[in-house]
């Protein structure tokens, strides 16, 4: 119509995508997340005390880090 601003259209279907991931996507996500906080402290842990003070950090702070479970991620609420 002349003048009418916006458009109600249908909503999309399900069949076309979901509008919410399905728990295994949100599983595999997790999973994936873990192995990369693990690989992360792994690779933390193994760099040398120079390149540590380059970045601020101690042997002390690297242990702490690195003994965390994989599954404590720092960025989950």
């Amino acid at each position: 119509m002349k003048g009418q601003f916006g458009f109600v259209g249908t909503p999309s279907t399900t069949k076309d995508r979901p509008v919410h991931p399905s728990w295994l996507k949100l599983a595999w996500r997790k999973v994936r997340r873990w192995y990369e906080l693990a690989y992360q402290r792994r690779q933390l842990a193994s760099l040398s005390d120079e390149m540590l003070k380059d970045i601020g950090l101690s042997r002390a702070d690297v242990m702490q880090e690195s003994e965390r479970p994989f599954w404590d991620d720092p960025l989950d609420s």
